[in-house]
């Protein structure tokens, strides 16, 4: 019986490469063609276009994302009439006004990107009330710290589990068949022949799709050979081995998941009920023992979805969101690892005071990382001017 194949990367793909050479590309080019959609939706290819880029990478499939380069150099000769370059203030600013106007919550990648964002604000407010008595002793009230404390962090926890899951889902929902994402339809306006505009109707990725996500008894576009799949819960073991343990996006969702559910055991073990019953022994082994494993899966996730963007692994990519994104988590991990690590020694007043300035401190990493990431998932046609900054 033949095997299916699982491969993610559309064919035909340029200066295809990775962070690691063992394992799956990150990143690839793709030269646009000339296209022409009918009002049927008929799609028909030429050649390819001078100075124009399809830019592929796992990440941006991941998202539901479709970033196009542009040669300015090759362009400038070109018949073509393309969007403006979106990697400007201007871009910036509509970004952030649709984060306020526009919420697609059929849209996986949004999903967690909100959800992130949510468990950050929680954690923040965490992190104040286990910080601040510390820090300004006459701010203290009753139940503060134990009950304050010991709640917003079992709700925080939770919602970071959430988050993982559906980070994961996300992963394993990844889109199988090529999507440009963009129409180049015939024009005579401005003297140009062709001109270049989203084509959200034609993408074939589940994120613009309402009845997509979470829809097993329906099919969603985007399996591999163009057939279209049931919304997967899990990948078979066959999937797993020739195609997900090879992607680092997916080995950066699944050390976050691992992180997330084990952290998740301190969370509940931080209720005051629980928490103050136990020994030291016991409370370094189900709470601070914990944080410290949880916070390691988030620092080996962090720092694979920076690797996932760069073009090798010792250049990091300033340019991309998604680096941003990583680079945030990463010292939002390494702030809640230190809680853990610290809280070994928490009966002695400064190294209390430094474990829960380490929580304040990473807490505000991930919601700045979260928030970037939900203006990552509302802005899926972005356009650059040049490879370099994708």
């Amino acid at each position: 019986m033949a095997r299916t194949d699982h491969s993610s990367r559309p064919a035909g793909l340029q200066e295809a490469g990775g962070p690691f050479s063992y394992l799956n590309p990150t990143r690839g080019f793709l030269s646009v063609a000339k296209e022409k959609y009918d009002a049927d939706n008929t799609q028909h290819m030429s050649e390819s276009h001078p100075g124009v880029f399809q830019v592929w990478s796992s990440r941006a499939n991941r998202k539901g994302r479709h970033p196009i380069a542009i040669d300015q150099e090759a362009f400038s000769k070109a018949d073509m009439k393309i969007p403006p370059v979106t990697n400007n203030f201007t871009s910036a600013l509509r970004g952030i006004k649709k984060m306020a106007i526009w919420y697609p919550i059929w849209d996986v990648s949004y999903d967690v990107a909100m959800i992130f964002t949510i468990g950050s604000v929680v954690w923040v407010i965490n992190s104040f009330f286990v910080w601040l008595p510390l820090a300004a002793p006459s701010t203290e009230f009753a139940g503060e710290v134990s009950t304050g404390g010991g709640v917003t962090a079992f709700i925080g926890a939770t919602i970071f589990e959430i988050g993982s899951v559906l980070l994961m889902l996300e992963a394993v929902n990844e889109n199988r068949s090529e999507c440009f994402g963009w129409a180049i339809e015939e024009t005579l306006e401005n003297g140009k022949r062709f001109s270049m505009r989203p084509h959200r109707a034609g993408c074939n990725h589940s994120h613009p799709h309402k009845r997509a996500f979470l829809n097993h008894g329906g099919r969603v576009v985007g399996d591999a050979g163009g057939s279209g799949r049931l919304w997967t819960w899990w990948p078979s073991w066959y999937e797993l081995k020739t195609h997900y343990f090879k992607e680092v996006g997916f080995l950066a969702c699944f050390s976050q998941l691992i992180g997330a559910t084990v952290f998740w055991i301190s969370g509940f073990a931080g209720l005051s009920p629980i928490y103050n019953s136990l020994s030291v022994p016991a409370a370094n082994c189900v709470y601070w023992l914990p944080q410290v494993i949880g916070g390691t899966g988030f620092i080996i996730s962090s720092c694979l979805f920076m690797l996932e963007t760069q073009h090798a692994w010792y250049v990091p990519n300033l340019y991309v969101l998604g680096w941003h994104i990583g680079f945030w988590n990463f010292v939002g991990a390494i702030g809640f690892t230190l809680c853990g690590a610290l809280g070994f020694g928490i009966e002695n007043d400064a190294v209390a005071y430094a474990s829960t300035l380490s929580t304040f401190v990473g807490s505000w990493a991930f919601l700045i990382g979260s928030v970037i990431q939900w203006f990552e998932s509302l802005n899926k046609f972005p356009v650059v001017s040049n490879k370099k900054a994708s």
